[in-house]
């Protein structure tokens, strides 16, 4: 077979020595290598596949005949079917992370039933598609062979375990340390920030502090790892122990600035029909297939794009806002809607190997549309953001806009200008449309009843 020169390799998929990802003429395929020839067929003949497929649990695809593969030492090409938008643990809420963490373990025990077993365990590895987590790397299992240790357990634990442990004992914050740490938060690290009263829960006293020891002990021995045998059994266990241990870990609600902003906002009933009403038009008007919702808060203005089938992308700042925002979309059966975490100020940054393992915000973009709803005037204002900077941003990310402008005898700016200096003698509603003029063709502005605000409808330039 002629091998393809002009395929285009996934940049986060070059670690694994059994395959990797490319694209051709727009379509994403993985090229299965020969190296991982049992274990793929194993996978298709056990009846594990079907089973993982079946619960919506394994990401399908299609073997691809015909395609021409990017190098001599494939074995297969398969089309898996993509996922529309790529999300990282660091933008996940915790009740996000615990559901990929009990995903990851269920399909641990299944693949044990046919013989198979997950030789890794990478947060990386898992996505949310239909609101669900979902596992995308078919290429995660492999044959089991009898008394061999879990191979993917320190994995694991620094996935998943160590951050949820941070972030329900300590800070809900703490899911960030994933940025730093491409592998997994060190087992060493989550020990020393964990507090002294977690050598109370067993689980994770074994799990972390214990474990963490043992690496450290052992991190300059040459370890005889084939003296190492853990019977099915014992296997078992630990997997039902690590579970155990998963769900037993809750994150105590708080009050934040933002988690509880419709209970203090200084919209009336009408207006905020109103504004939705709105909103719809543009929504129909426009009919695009992606919207990132930019300061979503809980996601009231993201269902109004999601309730129209429309994959919605609710991003906020706020950790409670985005789990209050999952936690609906999971007690409502929503499956098109993603909650996200996002610092708008410090968008997530292109990380690992030459900055592109793991891909930032913009180049995940251009959404369809963009909602900025109640957001400019604290970019321009909280954040001393130029209104240029801000339409040139959006104008990167975005084919349609939908904005709201907040003049300054809005109650929020006033709120806003209280605490600080006035020194943004140009945040006013004529330099705002000539700002973003400049980078987009304003196609319609409405003014939102019983309020002071409007919002616009734009075309990029």
């Amino acid at each position: 077979m002629t091998i393809h020169q002009n395929c285009k390799n996934v940049p986060g998929s070059f670690r694994d020595p059994s395959g990797f990802l490319f694209y051709h003429n727009g379509e994403l395929y993985r090229q299965i290598n020969t190296a991982y020839r049992e274990n793929y067929d194993l996978l298709m003949t056990s009846g594990l596949y079907s089973d993982l497929i079946r619960e919506e649990l394994l990401i399908p695809h299609k073997e691809a005949d015909g395609v021409s593969p990017p190098s001599d030492k494939f074995y297969k090409i398969i089309r898996p079917e993509p996922i529309p938008f790529i999300s990282y643990p660091y933008e996940w809420s915790f009740s996000q992370l615990r559901a990929a963490a009990l995903l990851t373990l269920n399909i641990q025990k299944r693949a044990l039933t046919f013989g198979m077993s997950l030789r890794d365990a990478s947060a990386y590895n898992i996505q949310f598609r239909k609101g669900k987590p979902i596992l995308i790397d078919t290429l995660s299992f492999e044959k089991y062979r009898e008394g061999a240790p879990w191979i993917a357990y320190r994995q694991f634990c620094q996935h998943f375990l160590a951050p949820l442990a941070l972030m329900s004992y300590r800070d809900i914050r703490l899911n960030q340390l994933l940025r730093i740490y491409i592998d997994g938060i060190p087992l060493d690290l989550a020990n020393s920030l964990l507090p002294f009263r977690v050598r109370l829960h067993l689980s994770l006293f074994t799990h972390i502090s214990l474990h963490a020891r043992s690496q450290k002990r052992f991190a300059d021995k040459e370890v005889d790892t084939g003296r190492r045998t853990m019977s099915r059994l014992s296997f078992r266990g630990l997997i039902d122990n690590l579970e155990s241990a998963v769900r037993k870990l809750t994150w105590k609600k708080y009050r934040t600035e933002w988690g509880n902003y419709y209970e203090d906002t200084n919209y009336s009933a009408p207006a905020l029909n109103h504004k939705k009403e709105i909103l719809g038009e543009f929504l129909d008007r426009m009919n695009p297939g992606l919207v990132w919702d930019l300061g979503a808060n809980t996601g009231v203005f993201s269902r109004v794009a999601s309730g129209r089938g429309i994959l919605t992308i609710s991003f906020d700042i706020d950790p409670a806002a985005v789990e209050k925002n999952y936690i609906q979309t999971i007690e409502a059966g929503e499956t098109t809607i993603l909650p996200l975490l996002l610092d708008l100020n410090n968008p997530s940054p292109g990380i690992g190997w030459e900055n592109r393992e793991r891909d930032s915000l913009v180049k995940r973009g251009p959404a369809e549309m963009v909602f900025a709803l109640a957001l400019i005037h604290h970019l321009a204002i909280s954040n001393n953001l130029p209104l240029r900077k801000v339409a040139e941003f959006f104008s990167s990310i975005c084919a349609h806009l939908v904005i709201e402008f907040i003049p300054r005898e809005d109650s929020q700016v006033n709120r806003l200008l209280s605490s600080r200096e006035d020194i943004f003698p140009d945040y006013n509603r004529k330099n705002f449309e000539s700002e973003f003029g400049k980078f987009f063709t304003i196609e319609d502005s409405v003014e939102i009843n019983d309020s002071l605000r409007r919002l616009y409808l734009m075309r990029r330039r």
